[in-house]
């Protein structure tokens, strides 16, 4: 969603950077460049206005002025006052001190997504908050919305209250409320109905809901593609029903980002969840520092690795990390990985939190690198019988036509597979060297400046604030092989063509031969 924004911040800063000293007048040259992006993203002006002035005023002040790199100074300034616009981190969770079961009642338009992120935050509470959810809908006005929300239960496994055809919204939530308390659950989720505008029908239906269930949150569905638009919705609801917080759905869209960072600033209230998918499980807490990270091109460490910690199974890891130290990695532990890789986001998902991949999107773009790629390559892999996929070696020229047809590709996709398995087995075994029985991923994190094992939660914490000030990646280790040190893009790393870990350099990337 913040594409088009990181995309012109990040080219004004770079200019800063580049420079050994800053004048009054190139940092009023910035500033109305960055003005001029805000407004373009759909930024409220008052909010615009406001952000200027505070950035300026450090950005002409003595701590920059002092600053061995005032580049990067002011980069750090700017990030820091767009997490300031986005709120405080820590703000955003959601609040269950309260005597079950805890009423949260979801309200917005029609189409911004209630009924969809009401079965995510009741999957999200379920699994991995461990609470008994209760779902009910009070939509009696949009075709099968009750029954929406009933099915949704049904495919997640999780309780809906119960459809009484002829009750009004307020009496459904107080059965609802009743039912909750009787049946022991945690938290009852309210799924109200919404109309194509703001009118005062809704509202007064949302205010009675509220006098009847006496909810402990009131979230405020926005959809992010509705700009301008959204930050009035909210002020809105804010006045008559009175708001906890914000869920923002689509923010995997290509909106242009104005909503997130107006509606915190007008409306005082904390944005806690955001919609990054279609899927169930595509809800994520709202982290001000990570966004703003993003969209500064700064990456997003945390994020990618709280997800990593989330998809992939330790057990098999485990297992594969001590086949990779013993250089038996063979295509099938190649293939989970790459499903691993495609669960977690797929490769655009991962390479907009990664540090400096920003800078290269157009690259990225002319090389036709997506989440088909992914595909392509399971699909070669899946025509395998199983002895090759364990012995690659005896893939000849005729077993290769016959894969090669199989997945319905040409043989040379085969034969670049072929080669990224073989150079990642080959690093993989370079890194188990060093790090002994610890696996490779004690060498990666001893490459990275970790010490021995992985990374604690404090030393990523260190590593994401030593990125967003510019300071690049932990100095790299001498004996580190020439495929991690030769990535470039990423702060710290050198220069070369894209060359990620283990990977060889992505299909199309590579040198033609």
């Amino acid at each position: 969603m913040f594409d088009n924004l990181s995309e012109k911040l990040g080219g004004i800063l770079d200019r800063l950077t580049g420079r050994g000293a800053l004048s009054e007048a190139d940092v009023d040259a910035a500033m109305r460049e960055v003005r001029r992006a805000l407004l373009e993203a759909d930024v409220s002006l008052d909010v615009v206005r406001d952000f200027i002035e505070r950035v300026r005023a450090q950005a002409i002040g003595a701590t920059v002025v002092k600053s061995v790199t005032p580049g990067q100074m002011v980069v750090k300034i700017v990030h820091d006052e767009l997490v300031a616009t986005l709120g405080a981190d820590g703000e955003g969770g959601l609040d269950f001190n309260a005597v079950p079961p805890v009423a949260i009642m979801m309200v917005g338009l029609q189409g911004s997504g209630k009924t969809t992120t009401t079965a995510k935050l009741a999957r999200r509470l379920t699994q991995r908050d461990k609470k008994k959810v209760l779902m009910a809908s009070l939509d009696i006005y949009r075709p099968a919305a009750m029954e929406q929300l009933a099915i949704l239960g049904r495919d997640l496994d999780i309780q809906t209250l119960p459809i009484v055809a002829g009750q009004k919204p307020a009496q459904i939530a107080r059965r609802a409320i009743e039912a909750g308390k009787l049946g022991g659950y945690d938290v009852v989720l309210l799924d109200t109905a919404g109309r194509t505008t703001l009118d005062e029908d809704m509202m007064s239906e949302a205010a009675e809901i509220k006098s009847v269930a006496q909810p402990h949150e009131v979230l405020l569905v926005a959809d992010s593609l509705t700009g301008q638009d959204a930050v009035n919705l909210a002020r809105s609801f804010d006045q008559r029903v009175g708001l906890t917080g914000i869920v923002l759905t689509r923010v995997d869209g290509d909106g242009r980002g104005g909503a997130a960072l107006s509606m915190r600033a007008v409306t005082g209230k904390p944005i806690k969840l955001i919609g990054t998918g279609e899927k169930t499980d595509a809800l994520e807490d709202f982290h001000p520092s990570r966004i703003a990270g993003r969209i500064l091109g700064m990456g997003d460490v945390v994020s990618l690795v709280e997800k990593a910690a989330a998809h992939i199974d330790a057990e098999k890891a485990a297992r594969t990390a001590e086949k990779m130290r013993k250089g038996q990695f063979d295509l099938a532990d190649m293939r989970d990985q790459l499903m691993q890789m495609s669960n977690m986001g797929g490769l655009s998902g991962l390479m907009g939190m990664m540090p400096g991949i920003a800078k290269m999107k157009n690259q990225i773009a002319s090389a036709g690198l997506d989440d088909k790629v992914l595909k392509r390559q399971v699909a070669v892999i899946d025509s395998m019988t199983r002895q090759e996929r364990k012995n690659p070696d005896i893939l000849k020229a005729s077993r290769k036509k016959r894969i090669a047809a199989g997945a319905g590709l040409k043989v040379e996709e085969v034969n670049k597979l072929l080669k990224m398995h073989r150079n990642m087995a080959d690093m993989m075994k370079a890194m188990g060297g060093k790090a002994g029985k610890r696996g490779p991923m004690a060498g990666m994190a001893q490459a990275m400046g970790f010490g021995g094992g992985g990374p604690s939660p404090e030393e990523i914490k260190a590593m994401t604030e030593k990125l967003q000030s510019g300071g690049g990646l932990p100095q790299l280790p001498k004996d580190m092989p020439t495929a991690l040190r030769n990535a470039p893009g990423l702060p710290g790393l050198g220069s070369g063509r894209p060359n990620l870990p283990g990977l060889g350099g992505f299909p199309g990337f590579g040198k033609k031969k």
